[in-house]
């Protein structure tokens, strides 16, 4: 038997291995527009697991996992021969695909399967609290939880797909054209990472829930695309917000007493939004600071050519005051303070009673600007 602090470490380890191996390839799917092709992928297979089961009536069977991704694949396909017929868009042929399969899993064990463990709340929510019960043993030693050694093989399979095909799949990702051109296959590499993201969809499935696998397959890899535009940055990057989605998530459920899957996809949400509003160049503050800092450089700008245009002329007596933007510029008389202020700091004028001047910094700044 294992004690509570044993049982506290599987079930976030299971959580760690789960977020990284969905958040590696969501980064892929992340950048393919294709982020809602998880959504249908972890709902669809729930029919393979339903049927596979009926087959070999093993819940553990690996048999699950196969049908599963062969499922996940089919929908794949289905969603894609219906966008290549020109009369749906892809977002309605997911719409059309994934709740037809995933109705058939729901009526399948509606019918035939009510009285097994392979319901609805162990499809959606999962129960990841349960994972030490479920434990896997060889020989008389114990592995561990079943689900952290099943996610731990998914988790090196995706590593080593990720790291042995990685030019491949950044190009395929990002110009399958070229991809093509070059001799590389675009479909085969584009069925292998759907494969792949079923599997990694049915390995967590009991574990987690088909809503936490969606959750840590779309916002991990999302966070990370706010923060940078390096591929290699963000698979780091989407892995360590991955990490950081269980951990926070686990002592928030405890903290909470409540469901510690769906306090892993509030975390989620959370570091997500929090990405979304402080990220350093995407984030929403950073696109108001830089839009407010290119207001004040342009008017700065426009105001250093205003005075080129009359310095050393007779005319600059007048135009060259503060007090005549308003008409030459059509500026107000607080918003032509503000800039004034604003080039004195920067070096670009200096101000004698109300006259202004410029600086030899402010003469280049006027000068680039023309010749642009």
């Amino acid at each position: 038997m294992f004690d509570l602090t044993s049982g506290q470490i599987e079930i976030q380890l299971v959580a760690v291995v789960v977020a990284v191996a969905c958040a590696l390839l969501g980064v892929f799917l992340v950048l393919r527009q294709m982020a809602m092709m998880s959504d249908a992928i972890t709902h669809s297979i729930l029919p393979g697991i339903v049927v596979a089961f009926f087959l070999v009536q093993d819940l553990s069977s690996p048999f699950l996992i196969i049908a599963a991704a062969a499922t996940g694949v089919l929908t794949v396909s289905l969603v894609e021969l219906l966008n290549r017929t020109r009369l749906v868009r892809e977002d309605a042929a997911i719409g059309i695909v994934f709740p037809a399969l995933f109705s058939i899993g729901v009526i399948l064990i509606a019918r035939f399967a009510g009285g097994i463990h392979l319901d609805l709340d162990v499809v959606l929510l999962g129960e990841i609290a349960f994972v030490p019960f479920n434990r896997t043993t060889i020989l008389g030693i114990d592995l561990g939880p079943t689900a952290l050694v099943m996610m731990t093989i998914i988790l090196v399979i995706n590593v080593l797909f990720v790291t042995l095909f990685y030019k491949e799949l950044k190009l395929a990702t990002f110009d399958a054209g070229l991809a093509a051109a070059l001799g590389f296959s675009p479909v085969i590499i584009h069925y292998s990472l759907m494969s792949l993201v079923s599997v990694t969809a049915v390995g967590a499935f009991d574990a987690v829930g088909a809503i936490l696998v969606v959750a840590l397959i779309v916002g991990p890899p999302v966070t990370a695309y706010l923060l940078t535009d390096r591929l290699w940055l963000m698979l780091v990057l989407s892995a360590g917000i991955g990490v950081a989605v269980a951990i926070l998530g686990y002592w928030l459920a405890r903290y909470l007493d409540a469901s510690i899957a769906g306090s892993m996809a509030t975390m989620t949400g959370v570091i997500f939004i929090a990405g979304y509003l402080f990220a350093p160049y995407r984030g929403l503050i950073a696109i108001a600071l830089r839009r407010r800092r290119q207001r004040w450089e342009f008017a700065g700008t426009m105001l250093a050519i205003h005075l080129l245009n009359h310095e050393g002329l007779p005319s600059a007596q007048q135009e060259n005051r503060i007090d005549h933007l308003q008409d030459h510029l059509n500026w107000d008389s607080r918003f032509a303070e503000h800039v004034v202020r604003w080039a004195e700091r920067h070096g670009s004028l200096t101000r004698q009673n109300s006259h202004l001047f410029l600086t030899e910094k402010g003469r280049q700044r006027a000068r680039e600007a023309i010749v642009r």
